[in-house]
């Protein structure tokens, strides 16, 4: 008996997540087409040379050639870091659940020009369908506070991961966080909001704190991590595109 229990119980908390990722994948279907149109300010901007500074800045010494780099965008949305890294001459793939927020990564991947080679797909970011060490880097922005199973996705990225690659994560802890007009500086409706909000209050990961949770646990999965509390200052240059008022962490962490 308590071994049936256990299974009705795993059983029901699997129909739970699945039903909480259907309810992330249409409000972000819902946002597409107006994320895609902040994402493309960013890439028209400077914030598009802020972030790739960034990033080579950690890149270049163990990188020097990107033509042969294998990229993983993770909750790509609207094509942002497949389409720089493209551009950077790397082979991109972009993977994002919501099937409208694909459209939109296909749409500004043929835009700006990006290889042939760039690629964009739905999928869960907790269940990838690649093979065992597929990429060089594992890359994502603003992803890891909607995921029901956070543990499950890091192990599927690490696995994809090969040695020596490079996994980038860059989010918020939102332990504390009430999104609303003040603080969110997209202007959104108040029914967006408290859908944003509930979806947030309903994630295991939003009660953790962030960054050395992330941190301890990728460390338990063999990589070498750092961290930084915020870097807005470092990629969000360009004061026509507004962001959120929630300090943005960057987590770099390489595999052996």
């Amino acid at each position: 008996m308590p071994a049936t229990n256990t299974a009705v119980q795993r059983s029901s908390i699997e129909d739970d997540d699945l039903l909480l990722e259907r309810r992330i994948e249409t409000y972000w279907d819902e946002r597409s087409k107006a994320f895609s149109a902040k994402r493309r300010r960013e890439l028209d901007g400077p914030d598009a040379h802020a972030w790739k500074t960034y990033l080579l800045r950690t890149l270049d010494p163990i990188f020097p050639d990107f033509s042969e780099l294998r990229v993983l965008d993770v909750g790509t949305g609207a094509g942002f870091f497949a389409i720089l890294f493209a551009e950077m001459g790397a082979k991109a793939t972009g993977l994002d659940l919501s099937h409208d927020m694909i459209h939109e990564a296909k749409v500004n991947s043929l835009a700006y020009g990006v290889p042939d080679g760039t690629t964009f797909a739905v999928g869960n970011a907790q269940e990838l369908a690649f093979a065992d060490d597929s990429f060089d880097i594992v890359i994502s922005r603003n992803l890891t506070w909607t995921l029901p199973d956070v543990e499950t996705a890091y192990r599927e990225w690490v696995r994809v991961l090969a040695a020596g690659g490079m996994l980038f994560n860059f989010d918020a802890d939102h332990r504390h966080t009430t999104w609303d007009a003040a603080n969110t500086n997209d202007h959104l409706a108040a029914q967006t909001l408290a859908e944003c909000n509930a979806i947030k209050d309903a994630l295991a990961i939003n009660r953790r704190a962030r960054p050395a949770w992330d941190q301890a646990f990728l460390e338990r999965l063999g990589l070498t991590v750092e961290t930084a509390p915020d870097i807005r200052r470092a990629v969000f240059v360009d004061p026509t595109v507004l962001v959120d008022d929630i300090p943005m962490f960057a987590l770099c962490g390489r595999k052996s």
